[in-house]
């Protein structure tokens, strides 16, 4: 018989440290709590040793990893939090709920912290548009995100999706939240002050999202996946909008000790990690909890309901915080007191049905995994890539490149959402990083999301490396300058040696990248398990980079802004076509290995455009990724609605100058007299420069390689994704 500690998700040695620590045999509560608090998903057992080796610490870092999110200084006296999330595993339970619930969840963590949110980003990933069930996990996503978020108030301004049949078995959907604070509203998730009270506020207790974190975020899916529906939560973002404001003026009131959301693990979670953080002990009496419908003490601590807060709340401020929620339509009650010692006691009309130690919930075990080097990757970075015969029309190949899932224009998604709400967006979606207003300065911030999962899966170090490149590029890209990030790290299971070498080897690109880019990694998350019947997704980091620009009048994009200008190429070139999307959807592999990275040149590259920006030089710049320059090439002329004639004076074969993916690249516009300018400015830095044409007319010519009309381009790029939807 399956004893309860297993059902819950623990090991056997697990239930014993239970027992070793309490003295005794745990009660059905404890083991729920246990269970919640020491999942993957909560307590980080299998991931924590492997990321302390994240540089975690700038002059600028307020608040770096384990809080409800990181927080950077930007200067006069504001502060910008930011923070990504998974909700992988209830999305491909059921999309909508599971996306939406996403969003409110990374919304908390923001204003948790102070700081009222400005935007989302999605990053996505889903399987092959061809089966009817991704084009339904992908639909449900999206509205989804769009139905929260849209009522919320909070403009989604960014993201990125990909298609690969890697993500047929387990769709991802990773979240990211950025918000704006004075810095002397920033607040931590911790209880302090013995005898102060612990108030609940937000929405009702129910049975929604029961056993989420343990359940749905820490397990390989199976075939019993789809009875796990009721472990999904159910989003209210009218009750979460009232959050938002109740909390920031309490805050702003300074009536607050403490602040925690309710996401993972509910009442458990949000009671034992303010108490570990903290030093103090917790008395909490369930009856007082406001239910939804009759439930057992079991029930209410593990229920993952949304749209809830825990605030802790000197009793002489006690009436003011429950009058100013009142006033907003917020229950709110006392359910608590701090204590002293260590001790989280629970009572159920006066019967204490749990007293355990808070420091042990939130501590949780640690584990140190095998790892062993997986067997695939002699096999596919050994590919003979130079014997492969390409096409001879190359016209046909970029425009089959811009009609695919991964490259065709995302418009039809991201004009689902509400990108312009709180008038702070400057630069939309479709550009390489999205420009927010700082309201009340000249400053704005630029943010990005980037992962490429096939460059990791072939090598897991380089391809994290370029992912931190990549994203600190698009944030350059834009006229900022990158100063911080976070992270998704999505992997299968940890406990299979091969997943936990691709992961050890990620962390350890990605913190080498970080470190040797100056750019400290504040948050983050970790979603282990994503795998169906014993198949893994690909490694997928997604990185969040944030940047700051110094003054609006500086931002770029990505699109040709008139005609008369040089095109100009920064960076190098080289035959790298391992990874590519050219290789994949032309020849039907995913085989070779990924660009190099120098991240000096990287660098070297990045300076050399931002300073050409700030300088007036620069014009518009792109950073060329996926599908190569021709891909960047066709973008940049698209977005402007303006051509361009290029000549390339190259050694290299059409198809690898045109869609080789090399790193540390920009294509960039310029004025003729200014040419000289950004030469000098280069070669300063070592950095090469190609001029290439000038922009113009109706159609992009490249050599008598590529002619083709701009608006046959963007007709055939902007029609592609409607068309992969009607499957």
């Amino acid at each position: 018989m399956t004893e309860l500690y297993e059902e819950l998700g623990l090991t056997e040695d697990e239930y014993r440290d239970i027992i070793r620590i309490l003295g005794r045999e745990p009660s059905k509560v404890e083991l729920g709590m246990y269970s919640l608090m020491w999942s993957e998903h909560c307590s980080y057992k299998s991931s924590k040793p492997v990321l302390s080796q994240l540089p975690t610490r700038a002059s600028y870092v307020l608040q770096g990893p384990g809080e409800n999110a990181g927080i950077i200084d930007i200067g006069g006296g504001l502060a910008a939090a930011f923070k990504m999330e998974s909700h992988n595993h209830p999305s491909a339970v059921e999309p909508y709920q599971g996306a939406a619930t996403g969003i409110g969840g990374i919304v908390r963590d923001i204003f948790t912290m102070g700081a009222r949110p400005i935007a989302c980003l999605d990053p996505l990933r889903f399987g092959s548009l061809e089966s009817p069930r991704q084009r339904y996990l992908f639909s449900g996503v999206v509205a989804g995100i769009a139905g929260y978020g849209n009522c919320l108030g909070i403009p989604t301004v960014g993201g990125d999706i990909y298609f690969d049949e890697c993500y047929d078995g387990n769709i991802l959907v990773n979240v990211m939240a950025i918000g704006i604070m004075p810095k002397e509203n920033l607040i931590r998730g911790q209880a302090t002050g013995v005898g102060n009270a612990v108030v609940l506020m937000g929405n009702r207790t129910g049975r929604d999202g029961i056993g989420g974190a343990s359940i749905l975020a820490s397990q390989e899916f199976d075939e019993t996946s789809q009875e796990k529906r009721p472990s999904v939560q159910v989003g209210d973002p009218f009750t979460e909008k009232l959050l938002i404001e109740a909390c920031l003026e309490l805050l702003e009131k300074n009536l607050l000790v403490g602040l925690q959301d309710l996401g993972a693990a509910g009442i458990s979670c949000a009671c034992s990690e303010t108490a570990a953080r903290g030093g103090v002990g917790m008395k909490i009496e369930l009856k007082n909890v406001p239910l939804r419908e009759e439930m057992d003490p079991f029930e209410i601590m593990i229920s993952e309901s949304q749209e809830r807060m825990l605030a802790i709340v000197e009793p002489r401020k006690l009436d003011e915080v429950l009058a100013t929620c009142e006033r907003w339509g917020l229950p709110a009650v006392v359910i608590g007191e701090v204590t002293e010692g260590d001790m989280l006691e629970i009572y159920w009309y006066g019967e204490k049905v749990v007293e355990v130690p808070a420091s042990s919930l939130a501590s949780g075990p640690v584990y140190e995994r095998a790892a062993e080097r997986p067997a695939y990757l002699d096999e596919v970075q050994s590919a003979d890539l130079a014997a492969l015969e390409h096409p001879s029309d190359l016209n046909r190949v970029l425009l089959d490149l811009v009609s695919g899932p991964n490259l065709c224009d995302k418009r039809l998604v991201y004009e689902q959402y509400d990108h312009m709400v709180q008038l702070n967006t400057v630069v939309y979606p479709g550009s390489d990083a999205a420009v927010l207003r700082v309201k009340g300065t000249s400053k704005a911030l630029a943010v990005s999301v980037d992962g490429n999962s096939r460059y990791v899966y072939l090598d897991p170090y380089g391809g994290t490396q370029i992912a931190v490149a990549e994203a600190a590029r698009n944030v350059v890209a834009a006229g900022g300058v990158p100063m911080a990030l976070t992270n998704c790290l999505n992997f299968g299971n940890p406990e299979r040696p091969d997943i936990f070498w691709q992961f050890k080897e990620s962390v350890r690109g990605l913190a080498d990248a970080a470190r040797h880019m100056e750019l400290p990694v504040v948050s983050g998350n970790v979603s282990f398990y994503n795998e169906s019947f014993g198949t893994a997704i690909y490694p997928t980091p997604v990185v969040g980079m944030v940047g700051l620009i110094g003054t609006l009048s500086t931002r770029r994009t990505i699109a040709f802004p008139e005609e008369g200008l040089v095109v100009a190429m920064l960076g190098d070139t080289l035959d790298e076509l391992g990874g590519s999307e050219y290789l994949r959807l032309v020849h039907g592999m995913t085989a070779g290995r990924p660009p190099a990275l120098d991240l000096e040149v990287e660098k070297s590259v990045q300076t050399t455009c931002i300073e050409g920006i700030r300088r007036g030089i620069i014009l518009s710049a792109h950073d060329c990724s996926e599908g190569g320059a021709a891909v960047a090439l066709l973008e940049c002329c698209c977005a402007g609605g303006v051509g361009a004639t290029l000549e390339v004076d190259t050694p290299l074969q059409p198809v690898s100058w045109l869609f080789s993916e090399s790193q540390s690249r920009f294509v960039v516009t310029l004025r003729e007299e200014d040419l000289g300018a950004l030469e000098d400015l280069a070669a300063s830095r070592q950095v090469r420069v190609y001029a290439l044409g000038r922009t113009g007319g109706s159609r992009l010519i490249v050599g008598d390689w590529i002619d083709l009309g701009v608006d046959e381009m963007k007709a055939v790029r902007e029609e592609a994704l409607g068309r992969l939807l009607k499957g």
